[in-house]
């Protein structure tokens, strides 16, 4: 028998269990409206917060550098391919951030490897949000971390807890004699439900405990703080150790970054292995980073037309009767439960010409299936309105309302 035979039976049977998801192909640009399968249908699940996967702004400035430098860095940085606009790149984060440095990966998922096990080894202590991203999940056990705490989702009194249980733990030295580190690490936004970690404090028992902080800001950046983050959001810029975020959500592209104290930072350089062992960033995703920074600094507009869409988007869901979840940002969950639900929810939105996929197992719990809506700030309100006709036809075909 094949040796890969067990894997193929998996497919058949997440296909059974309303697990699995058909990969749709995009034929158009990535805006509020786009084309399937020749079918004009409204975008109702991208990360595109701000519009700037189509900006022509930003399609501009990442032509204009490709006639400049080409389309690739040709090497990884530390060898021949670190460019001037990485370096540009990280220094526009770093003041959009309020850090004192940042430092530019090929991804978020990379970016979260990299600050978690290049600096957490098999004898530190790491302290982690039941809710956290699986890029995070991963780099810890990417860092064989022998000792983890759970916290129950944004309980901060377990936090505490945790916090005293680690500090108990790291009364033991290292084999090498050194003190354990204490790593609490939390998304910033919960990117499946829309709530926001309760930062603040988090920070405060970290100081408390002793412990160092490390925020993933994926959801935030663009979002939160007037597009600076959530660390700006809550007054907290300059006091996280690490933060954490990426360029493919409200900045269109792709790369991830790292922002810090600046001997971090450097520390990062010189230690992180994806980067030394990955090429950098390519010329027009370094050249759209940068641009993105620049409209983001110029005008609040975007990022207030974002926050306006996803009022005016929640309040139609739950005027109808939907449930929508502890959201706290745009990220707007329809909470339906059940897998096959939302499967079948999400194919007759596609047939009213409405484009959101169900969220469910693994990305969620079993039996916490949702669609997840995603307004933008290039969704105009006869957009919205349209897409939440379609959800009311639906929500009572199928006696969700």
């Amino acid at each position: 028998m094949n040796a890969l035979q067990p894997y193929y039976k998996t497919i058949e049977g997440m296909k059974e269990k309303g697990l699995y998801t058909p990969i749709r192909v995009l034929e158009s640009p990535q805006g509020p409206w786009f084309t399937i399968d020749g079918k004009k249908l409204l975008n109702f699940c991208s990360n595109n917060y701000l519009g700037f996967a189509q900006d022509k702004r930003i399609a501009a400035a990442a032509i204009k550098a490709i006639k400049k430098y080409g389309v690739g860095a040709g090497a990884v940085r530390p060898i021949s391919g670190n460019l001037t606009l990485h370096m540009e790149a990280e220094k526009a984060l770093a003041k959009l951030k309020g850090a004192e440095a940042a430092f530019l990966l090929p991804g978020g998922f990379i970016a979260n490897i990299v600050a978690i096990a290049t600096i957490v080894g098999k004898e530190d202590i790491v302290i982690s949000d039941e809710l956290n991203h699986a890029s995070i999940i991963d780099a810890i056990k990417l860092a064989q971390v022998k000792t983890k705490f759970i916290y129950k989702h944004n309980d901060m009194g377990e936090l505490e807890t945790r916090l005293k249980e680690a500090v108990s733990v790291a009364k033991t030295p290292k084999s090498d004699g050194t003190k354990p580190i204490i790593l609490v690490v939390s998304d910033g936004v919960f990117s499946m439900d829309g709530d926001i970690a309760n930062l603040p404090e988090i920070v405060r028992l970290a100081k408390k405990y002793n412990a160092i902080t490390m925020v993933d800001d994926a959801h935030g950046e663009g979002v939160l703080g007037e597009g600076r983050g959530i660390a700006a959001h809550f007054g907290l810029q300059g006091k996280l150790d690490i933060e954490v975020g990426t360029m493919s959500k409200a900045f269109g592209v792709l790369g991830g970054v790292i922002a810090g104290k600046k001997e971090l930072i450097e520390y990062y350089r010189q230690k992180g292995r994806p980067y030394l062992f990955s090429t950098g960033l390519t010329v027009a995703d370094a050249a759209a980073v940068i641009e993105g920074v620049k409209i983001l600094t110029k005008s609040k507009a975007l990022v207030k037309k974002l926050w306006d869409n996803a009022a005016y988007l929640k309040k139609g869901f739950q005027k109808m009767g939907f449930n929508t979840g502890v959201t706290e940002t745009p990220i707007t969950p329809v909470m339906l439960g059940d897998e096959n639900l939302a499967k079948e929810f999400s194919a007759r939105l596609f047939t009213r010409g409405v484009f959101a996929t169900p969220i469910k197992f693994p990305m969620v719990a079993l039996g916490k299936a949702r669609i997840r809506v995603m307004p933008s700030s290039v969704h105009t309100k006869k957009d919205l309105d349209y897409g939440l006709n379609a959800f009311k036809e639906v929500g009572k075909e199928l006696k969700v309302i």
